[in-house]
């Protein structure tokens, strides 16, 4: 089989599934291997003190811009602009460091910042008077201590402070969350099994028969929210897959078509072609 989009998994060796870094010299020591895509087993924080370029997750060109931070969610493809200039310092961690529970689940996986039912968050900071700086120096302060039972429940309710006052500073930019109900927990049910069985389920009716509600409630639950039906959101699932490997793999079109769960590859040709208007071998031509 050709190479796939690399996969790349948190750092082995650490005392912690965390990590703070300086950007410039990551970068400078693995430009080869962040500047071109890849997708990350772990969640970004990028605080960009000083920058300027375009940086991707997935198809999302975002402007490097100075005094900004970006959230990167994990398996996201992610790629660094091989001419672009970060100086700043980036959060890493895992779900297995910040979910000790279900309450951490489902907030990591649907609040403003990381949750596919929004675009990437960009937040402004200002550099002379930030909140946020405040608890990141208080984080970079303890990471830096020697290792002891405390220092774990620390950093996780430090990260978790710090993701609470970015969503608090995101919302008076402007950036509008979708209000809790119970059409928002059963669309974020619904995306979390899509994401877990896309390639080998495709049918609206499965996903509810899962979630143990009707078609009726899940199709009200999507339009409701995202004005978008539930099909159609399975097939921007698809899709994102097959373009992420059609743009940054080496797999042939036989080879996605059977990674995305299709016995035979002219149906996922029809598939590609009918909602992109390309055929698979002219939307990667484009990349």
């Amino acid at each position: 089989m050709n190479e796939i989009i690399k996969k790349v998994p948190f750092k082995n060796g650490l005392k912690l599934e965390f990590e703070i870094i300086d950007l410039s010299t990551i970068l400078e020591s693995k430009k080869d291997m962040m500047t071109i895509p890849h997708r990350a087993q772990f969640y970004h924080v990028l605080w960009i003190e000083k920058g300027e370029g375009t940086h991707f997750v997935d198809f999302d060109p975002i402007k490097i811009e100075d005094n900004t931070i970006i959230f990167i969610p994990q398996n996201s493809v992610n790629m660094y602009d091989k001419n672009g200039r970060y100086h700043g310092k980036s959060i890493l961690f895992t779900d297995s460091f910040f979910s000790k529970n279900k309450a951490d689940i489902q907030y990591l996986h649907s609040n403003m910042l990381y949750s596919d039912l929004y675009d990437t968050a960009k937040i402004k900071v200002n550099k002379d008077h930030s909140d946020l700086k405040i608890f990141l120096n208080a984080m970079e302060t303890e990471y830096n201590r020697d290792n002891d039972k405390a220092q774990l429940p620390i950093l996780h309710n430090m990260l978790h402070i710090f993701l609470l006052q970015a969503e608090r500073d995101i919302k008076k930019q402007g950036f509008e969350e979708l209000e809790s109900s119970s059409n928002l927990d059963y669309l974020v049910l619904f995306k979390d099994l899509l994401e877990e069985n896309f390639r080998k389920e495709k049918t609206v009716s499965k996903y509810a028969a899962k979630l143990n509600i009707s078609e009726k409630q899940l199709h009200k639950a999507c339009t409701a929210l995202l004005e978008k039906t539930p099909k159609t959101i399975i097939n921007e699932r698809i899709l994102l897959e097959a373009k992420r490997l059609l743009a940054h793999s080496n797999q042939n079109i036989k080879e996605i078509a059977y990674n995305l769960g299709y016995d035979e590859p002219t149906n996922f040709i029809k598939y590609f072609k009918k909602n992109t208007n390309y055929t698979p071998s002219e939307f990667r031509q484009q990349f």
